[in-house]
């Protein structure tokens, strides 16, 4: 995990292309083309390669063809996540249809007025979860580490126009604590990814997939010291045009008798992380040596 520097892929000419093909003729023209993106990684992506295939045979545990073919399409999920992603926050025509499991639970978690927490992965497509969340008539907040080049990132803002969500950012001054906080007292939710952190940060480790995994410990000790409601959520993608979406009940860990501390709160998450990633294994999104030295 050590590798990774908060940075996402992309170029401004790759974008523009993409979106070109959206306008002209909707998501058919754009997924036939990421097809030819999606193997140029698969072939030439050396690092990226070597950690998905770590994670398809070591630790799910899947051989010969079936791996190669999901880590083809792993590449390729990504990518439609990222061209939906334009669909849905541009207005492009689209065929995208629903599916909610435990909406019901964000909805009590507004009502109760204390704000709430949202924990996801890089599992499945989150901007698309950014999305549907504002069914919920309260303001988000998504946590992240400012890793889109500049140029890059106000293309896409001039394309998408404005975001359904507040971005707070990860700094080195630890600013954003007090944002999340200023969130939560206004009654608002705070979304946070919590399988990726920088070197240097505080982590806690699990056990995922069998092995022991390292994990930033920042959202759950959030989780675990404020009197907030938890849930995890996630956006998986089941056809070419359908999204399935997942929230557990929220939780409020601050003083349970079992469960009120980090550790036990990162637990309960990786059992759901668990869970998503046997059940949609090409569309963890992790790049990295996850489990540290991955050799394969």
């Amino acid at each position: 995990m050590a590798n990774w520097d908060g940075s996402s892929k992309g170029n401004k000419l790759g974008y523009s292309i993409f979106v070109a093909l959206l306008r002209a003729g909707g998501t058919a023209p754009a997924y036939f083309l990421l097809r030819f993106v999606s193997l140029y990684y698969f072939l030439f992506s050396t690092g990226a390669n070597r950690a998905i295939s770590y994670y398809l045979h070591q630790r799910l545990k899947f051989s010969g063809w079936k791996a190669t073919r999901l880590r083809y399409q792993n590449y390729y999920w990504f990518g439609q996540a990222l061209i939906d992603r334009i669909v849905m926050m541009s207005g492009i025509r689209n065929r995208f249809s629903f599916h909610f499991d435990g909406e019901q639970h964000l909805h009590d978690m507004v009502a109760a007025g204390k704000g709430g927490l949202l924990l996801s992965a890089h599992i499945g497509n989150w901007e698309i979860a950014g999305h549907l969340l504002k069914r919920l008539n309260t303001k988000i907040n998504i946590v992240m580490y400012d890793g889109e080049h500049e140029q890059v990132k106000a293309y896409l803002d001039g394309v998408t126009g404005e975001r359904n969500a507040n971005l707070i950012l990860i700094k080195d001054n630890i600013s954003h604590i007090y944002e999340i906080m200023e969130a939560l007292n206004n009654n608002e939710l705070v979304c946070m990814h919590s399988d990726r952190f920088m070197e240097g940060n505080k982590t806690l480790a699990s056990l995922f997939l069998g092995a022991p995994a390292q994990f930033p410990a920042g959202p759950f000790t959030i989780a675990a010291k404020l009197p907030v409601p938890v849930s995890f959520v996630f956006a998986l993608k089941e056809s070419a045009t359908h999204y399935h979406f997942f929230a557990t009940e929220g939780t409020v860990y601050r003083g349970h008798p079992e469960k009120g501390h980090p550790a036990a709160i990162l637990d309960d998450f990786v059992q759901e992380m668990t869970d998503k990633v046997r059940r949609y294994p090409a569309q963890w999104y992790n790049y990295y040596p996850f489990w540290g030295e991955d050799k394969s």
